[in-house]
């Protein structure tokens, strides 16, 4: 039987190479998006993979949608919460607003999708949750203290769950990329890029989104059913734990 995969975030950058892996590994994936609807419109053209739209930092719109997706395709056995958003700028400068949206957006939303899973893995005794953290996560950044933040605690997170349900069958683990080649990076200055990120990184590239999916690709399987509470560094070298 195909097991069925949410990813958020799924249409475009890291989640759409992550859903197009795991669809062509013969999964049923459903893509989630926020608000670009011309952009998930030509993913599922492109793709075949069908798409649904929710704001995952809203718990009622993740329990509605979610049930959407186990009506339409099947019980979900696969989660990828990729799904996120910055709000660069320092704290003596940050507002209210900038600081909720990347917590909610990055870090509740974790709570919001994985809660309505959660009760039927445990009960069907399969799972895997793949969280997609982030280098800056792990080492912090300047200009991201709400980012980096949500990050952290999408490590702690993982673990936790991990801890909770490792003799359910449910695997938890987290996945921190360093810099990909994304839109969100490639809307950087490129000198940005250039003279302060490459240098940091020791295979001298950034890297692409295809790296990740396979990754999550992995971390999906049968295969690593033995790894749980883990954190897959993927950066180039530019972060070593």
């Amino acid at each position: 039987m195909r097991r069925i995969a949410i990813v958020t975030g799924g249409t475009r950058g890291i989640g759409r190479a992550i859903a197009e892996a795991l669809h062509a590994e013969g999964y049923k994936v459903a893509a989630v998006y926020a608000s670009n609807q011309a952009a998930a419109e030509a993913f599922q053209l492109q793709t075949g993979i069908p798409v649904y739209q929710w704001d995952v930092s809203d718990f009622a719109a993740c329990q509605q949608g979610i049930a959407r997706v186990e009506a339409e395709l099947g019980p979900v056995a696969v989660l990828v919460n990729n799904a996120g958003i910055t709000r660069d700028v320092m704290l003596h400068k940050m507002t209210l607003e900038q600081w909720q949206a990347v917590i909610n957006t990055n870090l509740s939303s974790l709570f919001n999708m994985c809660r309505p899973v959660i009760e039927g893995m445990r009960e069907r005794g399969f799972g895997r949750i793949i969280n997609i953290s982030s280098v800056n996560g792990q080492k912090g950044q300047a200009g991201q203290t709400n980012y980096s933040a949500a990050k952290a605690g999408e490590l702690g997170f993982t673990r936790a769950l991990a801890m909770e349900n490792a003799r359910k069958g449910i695997t938890v683990n987290a996945i921190c990329p360093g810099y990909i080649e994304t839109d969100m990076v490639k809307a950087m200055p490129a000198e940005i890029v250039n003279e302060r990120i490459l240098p940091q990184i020791l295979s001298g590239r950034l890297g692409q989104p295809e790296e990740i999916a396979r990754c999550a690709l992995f971390l999906a399987s049968e295969q690593a059913g033995y790894i749980t509470g883990a954190t897959l560094s993927v950066n180039g070298g530019q972060y070593m734990v």
